[in-house]
């Protein structure tokens, strides 16, 4: 009887182990990266560079996340917080424009640079699979399950791995793998903070007086579209309100590759009739960029984002996206889409818009080489914060205003403190309701800072096996200074890292050599090897000599620093590199923004055998982007170990106010 048992149970195991191979396939890679983002695809190149086997995952089909899609104005901070793949990514975009970095791009140049990232070495994009289910045996994440977007009834794919990043906006594979998260603003006394929790600033706000009712001072008669009921709470109250989304939306003027703006399905006027009410409080305000940021790409296309009361961000309509299934989540980005497309359409149609604004727009329209696989229209919205990880480690203001400085730094942020509006909702000022947005935050003013590696990775109890570097674990406040797609990059390079440092050791991402790690960051940049630039910043005290008076100024340069000198006397600085491996470099000079800038700056460069006068024209310094400065081209020449090069600017025949601000040696591929 119970061998008969046995045999039955045996035949029975075999039948149900056929039916799951039929139904789902299994398959095992070194490190499986969940999301296609840029921070997924640096991540995925940086392993395969490094001779793991790597699957790239992307529930949707869209490649590069926000960098491909319509974020072309790309928001920087300061350029020395962007290191290795990432900057090398820019660098690539420069070789197309002819540059040496280009830092505003179009879309589909983007998007071709992430897949020759992935052409070289030899990875496909898993498209159109999202994830369904994850398995941990003792911390360990031993599968995730992951169903056809297309076809979720459909068969199931079990994928194993040694190590996973999460690479995704939204944190997917951290929640189904059990890992502590947060959702919204944490209230200020929660961290010490000052920015989190409520804000009501004057930011991207509509000015005193708008009223919020159907009826002008009616309340019975309802709110305008847009406008909540919520009551505003005190100053820094925490709640689970998450920032707005919005479209970076790309059009174009040039006649030969537009496509008419037309009314979208289901268009209605009314959702605008706020927006009509700002246009009559400030009738001063007659042109497009009084209400869009309305940023130039190359090639007659925009990068277009919010401006003001009442523009492209869809302010409280995304709060439920976080823990929203995948079928609400896209209703949620067809509303966006909707509301987009009919702002677009409005300004272009309702004879209610200033007859300026109207004329202004109509030479614009969708772009036909743009997004050719959906309609000429970004896949993908600008989810600005979903989840945030509870990790090790919790980012804080302290950290992006340099209170707090972490020491397992593995990336650096740089830019200002920001969050979109929350909440549109009604306030009582001097007696009288008007509407007002809430949640406007943008405080800068600080210098570059490190992001811990502890913030990138999970509490060990959570997930031993798991990598987080977009949905990373930080406050609110401290997430929307590190949430730049350039820092995402450098995060998934260095997570990367981190996960083929850990499967080599049979370790733990929370016992990974962090010291190690920096120092393969640091010598390998590009994960293939080869020689790394030599920056000498004039914050590098042991590299720079000083002659005369030179004032050090702590904003708007390349660096923590930059050093200004005027036309009197006689004041240098000699940057002096460390040549370890002899070759061609090209040497840049980076030059700042300053107030009275001399219209020529006198410099002196010396290759180890002989020196070389030049003179740089302040004309011809072209600055573009969200950035302060620029680097200039010296030339290219040949230097060897063991010699004594350097790069010397002063004042000589200047006419005015002259910065040293740092040097750069490129080897020359």
């Amino acid at each position: 009887m119970k061998r008969n048992m046995l045999l039955w149970a045996c035949l029975v195991g075999m039948l149900l182990s056929s039916c799951k191979e039929a139904n789902e396939s299994n398959e095992t890679y070194d490190l499986v990266v969940y999301g296609a983002t840029s921070s997924g695809v640096i991540a995925a190149y940086t392993a395969k560079t490094m001779g793991k086997s790597v699957l790239l995952v992307e529930p949707s089909q869209h490649l590069g996340g926000l960098t491909t899609g319509g974020l072309g104005y790309t928001d920087i901070g300061n350029k020395y917080a962007v290191t290795g793949l990432s900057r090398d990514f820019y660098r690539r975009l420069g070789d197309h424009y002819g540059k040496f970095e280009q830092w505003i791009f179009e879309p589909s140049v983007a998007k071709k640079t992430f897949q020759d990232y992935l052409d070289e070495v030899g990875i496909e994009v898993q498209y159109g699979w999202r994830i369904d289910a994850a398995t941990k045996e003792e911390g360990w994440i031993t599968e995730i399950r992951l169903e056809n977007t297309a076809d979720p009834s459909g068969a199931k794919r079990s994928v194993s791995g040694k190590m996973f990043i999460d690479a995704t906006y939204e944190g997917d594979l951290m929640a189904r793998a059990g890992v502590s998260y947060t959702i919204g603003r944490e209230p200020n006394d929660q961290y010490g903070e000052t920015y989190n929790g409520v804000q009501l600033m004057t930011g991207h706000q509509f000015p005193d007086g708008v009223d919020p009712y159907q009826t002008p001072g009616d309340p019975s008669s309802g709110l305008l579209w847009g406008i909540s009921e919520d009551a505003l709470e005190p100053d820094g109250t925490g709640d689970d309100k998450i920032q707005a989304y919005n479209y970076r939306i790309c059009l174009t003027n040039d006649p030969a590759n537009r496509i008419e703006i037309t009314e979208p399905e289901g268009y209605d006027p009314s959702m605008f009739d706020l927006l009509v009410r700002l246009f009559e409080a400030q009738p001063d305000r007659r042109s497009l960029g009084n209400y869009f940021i309305w940023s130039r790409m190359p090639n007659s296309k925009t990068d277009i984002n919010n401006r003001g009361g009442f523009s492209t961000d869809m302010i409280g309509m995304n709060h439920d996206y976080p823990e929203a299934d995948y079928a609400t989540r896209q209703e949620i980005i067809d509303a966006h889409t909707h509301y987009t497309k009919s702002l677009l359409y409005f300004y272009k149609t309702d004879p209610r818009v200033p007859t300026e604004l109207q004329e202004q727009i109509q030479e614009w329209g969708y772009p036909k080489d743009e997004y050719v696989d959906n309609g000429h229209w970004t896949p993908q919205l600008y989810v600005r914060e979903v989840r945030r990880m509870v990790g090790e480690y919790v980012m804080t203001q302290a950290n992006c205003v340099g209170e707090a400085v972490v020491d397992d730094g593995v990336g650096m942020a740089a830019y200002t403190m920001d969050s979109h509006n929350i909440q549109r909702i009604v306030i009582e000022k001097e007696g009288k309701k008007m509407v007002k947005n809430e949640g406007n935050v943008e405080i800068g003013g600080f210098g570059p800072y490190p992001i811990a590696y502890r913030s990138l990775i999970p509490k060990s109890e959570d997930a031993k096996n798991l990598l987080v570097p977009v949905a990373l674990s930080a406050s609110h406040i401290a997430y929307g200074s590190i949430r730049m797609e350039p820092v995402f990059m450098v995060l998934g390079q260095s997570t990367a890292v981190a996960a083929s440092m850990a499967i080599d050791g049979g370790k733990a991402v929370q016992e990974v050599d962090v010291p190690a790690l920096q120092e393969e960051l640091k010598t390998n940049p590009l994960a293939d090897g080869s020689t790394a630039d030599i920056l000498v910043d004039n914050d590098d005290v042991a590299q720079v000599s000083l002659v005369g008076n030179w004032e050090k100024m702590s904003r708007g340069g390349y660096g923590p620093s930059f050093l200004v000198a005027g036309s009197a006397g006689n004041n240098s600085v000699r940057f002096r590199p460390t040549i370890r491996d002899e070759g061609k470099y090209g040497v840049y000079v980076y030059f700042s923004r300053v107030a009275e800038a001399s219209s020529q700056t006198h410099i002196v460069l010396g290759d180890g055998f002989e020196e070389h006068e030049m003179v740089i024209k302040e004309e011809d310094i072209r600055v573009e982007g969200q950035t302060s400065g620029e680097w200039v081209h010296l030339g290219d020449y040949d230097f060897k170990p063991n010699t004594s090069p350097f790069v010397e600017v002063s004042n000589k025949n200047a006419d005015g106010n002259v910065v040293a601000d740092a040097v750069l040696w490129v080897p020359v591929r």
